[in-house]
């Protein structure tokens, strides 16, 4: 018996949805996810390519101030004047007053600002240009080491400084991977440890004091031992830091002034300004009651990259283009042109409409501080603004905002709820804060245990575990009750 097979052809109709990802589609996703100063780098290398896009005149008709930027207005709660006065001095000096995009964290370099304690208008910055650390290490190192390879070492152990001026690298392994003795590099750094500022290229702390005391030539014994009890000091335990170091309290005393007088980060001399690491995308700021208060929020004029197709080009390009390859170049560029113009507009507006559910949301923060920060979620702007989780991300990821109370990550806002057992819920960071508050303003003769915090915060209202409190507590760096017993109770002692 033969089996055979059989094959056979047919027609079948299926019906199918698939999204394609357009180029379009998929630079409108990537301009998303940008903030402003990438969208500057991003713009800049259209306007490259793309000869019909031209960058807006800040000064042009119609495009100066940042009243012509898209912004939205936030209905706040009439109640504001419990806000307390100071706080309301900072935000409402006048409709006209904006947040300072560009100096918000410090004063220091602001632009008309031609005050004596500003840095820049000093008579040391006036002579000449600011050095480096580096630069100014390296100077040093040629004039200390005239052999080539010696300055090459010297120039790698300068740039394994961290950001105090210490040297945490092992010695064994810079050796190996100079193919060097451990000699030779300990040989060059005992010269390289003279450098000014002194106490560059210490191992840690102690070893940073103890190279400046030495040219002070205050290193004795009683120093040395100080020194090597460190802990102790930071604990407040003088009574037996001074049974260590073998020194009445009058003479530990003395100690001690002379330990706070030396730089424990000698890198940071050469810390001249203040640098700021966020610059806000969106601002926002509080409007007077006569036009009916709230908040205004607006994009970063003073960041925002703003392009405009060139019309006037296009038609005098047009009009010469004679083969069919350069009339269809002009167009795709117009096409492309007027696209990012549009998608733009469109990051612009979606920025705006997150942001401005944020602050919303957000009110009691911005009034009252961080322990009324709401729990939120991505989910929850989604649904109020009518648009996608994935979308609220992309929007609130790398992107800062510039606020009455400073400059915060748009996801800053986002935190875990906990909820009581009355159905109460409460934000983590509302939480830390709170636990925070309690540990200040403990009595130093009564210390909050654990335990402790958890009572009074149940009376709150707030129901956690004392794991949960004492993971909140370490994750702000403060001490147990112990610690903290031992070191208040050294500081009454002292008083």
């Amino acid at each position: 018996m033969y089996l055979m097979n059989t094959f056979s052809q047919k027609l079948d109709l299926r019906q199918s949805q698939q999204l394609v990802m357009t180029p379009q589609l998929q630079q409108a996703i990537k301009l998303l996810q940008l903030n402003n100063v990438e969208l500057g780098e991003y713009i800049e290398e259209e306007l490259e390519k793309n000869p019909l896009l031209e960058k807006a005149d800040s000064n042009a008709d119609g495009l100066s101030g940042a009243d012509d930027m898209p912004q939205d207005t936030v209905s706040g709660d009439q109640g504001a004047d419990d806000v307390d006065a100071a706080f309301s001095a900072q935000i409402s000096e006048g409709e006209s007053r904006d947040f300072d995009a560009g100096s918000s964290m410090a004063n220091i370099g602001a632009g008309g600002n031609s005050k004596f304690e500003n840095a820049e208008d000093s008579f040391e910055n006036r002579m000449s240009a600011d050095k480096s650390l580096r630069e100014h290490l390296t100077d040093q190192l040629h004039m200390a080491f005239g052999e080539e390879r010696d300055r090459m070492i010297g120039a790698f152990l300068i740039d394994r400084l961290d950001e105090s001026g210490y040297l945490r690298d092992d010695v064994g392994d810079m050796a190996e991977r100079f193919g060097c003795s451990n000699e030779r590099i300990e040989k060059l750094l005992k010269r390289m440890k003279g450098f000014d500022p002194t106490g560059v290229f210490a191992c840690d702390l102690s070893e940073c004091l103890a190279l400046q005391l030495d040219e002070k030539g205050g290193l004795d014994a009683p120093m040395i031992a100080l020194l090597d009890n460190l802990q102790m000091l930071a604990d407040h335990d003088f009574k037996k830091l001074g049974e260590v170091c073998g020194v009445n309290d009058t003479y530990l005393m003395d100690m001690v002034e002379e330990i706070k007088s030396l730089n424990p980060k000698p890198a940071g001399e050469f810390d001249h300004l203040v640098v700021q690491t966020a610059v806000p995308d969106v601002l926002m700021k509080r409007l007077p009651k006569n036009l009916g208060g709230g908040w205004r929020v607006e994009l970063n004029a003073d960041t925002l990259p703003r392009v405009l197709v060139n019309q006037e080009y296009y038609t005098q390009v047009s009009q010469s283009a004679v083969k069919k390859q350069d009339r269809e170049y002009v167009t795709t560029q117009l096409n492309s042109a007027n696209w990012l113009v549009r998608a733009l507009d469109q990051r612009a507006q979606t920025i705006l409409k997150v942001a401005s559910e944020i602050v919303e949301q957000q009110e009691a923060f911005f009034n009252y501080g961080i322990e009324f920060l709401r729990p939120l979620t991505l989910k929850d702007i989604a649904d109020e603004i009518e648009m996608h989780e994935s979308t609220v991300s992309r929007v609130t990821t790398n992107k800062f905002i510039g606020t009455p109370r400073g400059i915060f990550e748009l996801k800053f806002f986002f935190s875990t709820a906990i909820v009581s057992e009355s159905g109460m819920a409460h934000s983590s960071e509302a939480i830390k804060a709170r636990i925070k508050n309690l540990i200040d303003e403990e009595d130093p003769r009564k210390i909050l245990s654990d335990d402790k915090i958890v009572d009074i915060l149940k009376e709150e209202g707030i129901d956690i575990a004392r794991r949960t409190v004492a993971k909140y507590r370490e994750a702000m760096h403060i001490g147990s009750s112990v610690q903290r017993r031992k070191q208040k109770k050294n500081l009454i002692n002292r008083g």
